[in-house]
């Protein structure tokens, strides 16, 4: 149903890298979302009335906080989608994450009100009864949501949306949750055992899980996560497969909503290449990443020495020793700046920033491997956190 409406009022639709379009998906899964939640809601009300299930009463309650929830997340597309502005320049994309944290709040609440209504359903148990429009009834219900978790999950990762995949999460917890209702009063029918505020309580858990998994899927793009490997990757051979850039480091992806990414980055180039040419090479790099990606991007460039065969020498030390620490590790921008005296090694090495190493105990490694080849070099050492 979706992949249909999503043809007639879409105009454009696989084109998921547009913002108008990605917005026109929110709204329409947004929509879709609202409807079905306030039908679940009236027929499990009716449910609940027809056989005094707590449970069941509960669970329709819980699908109006659903269609809270997805008219919480159609506004937030609606706004996430708004242009940059002379406040914000960098767009208002976030919005969207914002959303689908007021979303996991939501669920959160449901949660918590249903394990109070089923600890009272314990203390003071109350017969419940389950006839076949009742079952179907239920039934239809689970189906309903197993289908909303599918449309949300597979729009979510077409248009990469943090939100869309806590809705997704909140779906498949509400068919759980309405798996075990079922199951509560059939049990109760056929055995006389009165579980309906036992598996309230396991209603419970399903929206309390799926709320802290959304929670989290929304939380971490708020705080700033590390980009995905592939992407990093990716990135990085598209600037190293433009001669004459030699060495990439400090690449740092910033995102302020889907569709508003930036990215800096530093390209090593031979200190004596033609500085035009260069510059050059560096927009065309810029403009391609835009084009495939959709990122804006600042390429810093370091000009280095690779003629030098006495600072290659030093070049291969370190990063065997850095293998041997944590392949992770990356040494970059080496210098030799030659005295009376002696010769400093002038260079930084970008550590994992899950790393616990003793960085003076490190420094002092890396220096004494150096120093080895020649006790004129001394090393300079300025460490530097991997933030891809």
């Amino acid at each position: 149903m979706i992949k249909l409406l999503a043809k007639i009022f879409i105009k454009d639709s696989e084109n998921t890298a547009d913002t108008e379009v990605r917005r026109k998906y929110g709204v329409l899964c947004g929509g879709c979302g609202i409807a079905l939640n306030l039908l679940l809601f009236a027929l499990k009300l009716f449910v609940g009335t027809l056989t005094g299930s707590v449970a069941v009463t509960a669970d329709a309650v819980n699908n109006i906080s659903d269609a809270g929830s997805s008219a919480v997340t159609m506004v937030g597309f609606r706004l996430a989608g708004k242009k940059p502005d002379p406040e914000h320049p960098f767009g208002h994309g976030r919005i969207e994450y914002i959303s689908g944290l007021i979303v996991a709040m939501l669920i959160f609440v449901m949660g918590f009100e249903l394990i109070t209504s089923s600890l009272n359903a314990i203390i003071d148990p109350k017969p419940t009864e389950i006839n076949i429009i009742s079952a179907v009834i239920l039934v239809f219900s689970v189906l309903v949501k197993l289908y909303m978790f599918f449309y949300n999950r597979k729009i979510g990762k077409k248009i990469g949306s943090a939100a869309m995949t806590a809705t997704a999460s909140d779906s498949i917890g509400d068919a759980c949750a309405t798996l075990a209702v079922l199951v509560s009063l059939v049990v109760s029918r056929l055995s006389g055992l009165l579980i309906d505020g036992y598996m309230g309580l396991l209603v419970a858990a399903f929206i309390l899980f799926a709320g802290y998994r959304a929670a989290k899927e929304t939380i971490e793009p708020l705080l700033g996560m590390r980009p995905d490997k592939e992407l990093v990757d990716e990135l990085e051979e598209i600037v190293l497969s433009s001669a004459p850039i030699c060495g990439v480091h400090d690449l740092i992806l910033h995102d302020y909503g889907p569709g508003r990414r930036f990215l800096s980055l530093h390209a090593e180039v031979p200190m004596d290449e033609d500085i035009l040419h260069v510059h050059d090479i560096i927009d065309n790099v810029e403009i391609e990443i835009y084009e495939r990606f959709g990122i804006e991007t600042v390429i810093h460039t370091d000009p280095i020495d690779t003629r030098d065969p006495r600072l290659n020498e030093i070049k291969e030390t370190v990063r065997e020793l850095l293998c041997g620490i944590d392949a992770r590790m990356k040494a970059h921008d080496f210098r030799m700046v030659p005295g009376v005296t002696h010769t400093n090694i002038v260079f930084d090495i970008a550590i994992p920033a899950d790393s616990k190493i003793d960085t003076d105990a490190f420094k002092l490694a890396v220096s004494t491997a150096v120093s080895a080849k020649n006790p004129e070099y001394r090393c300079v050492i300025r460490i530097d956190r991997d933030y891809a």
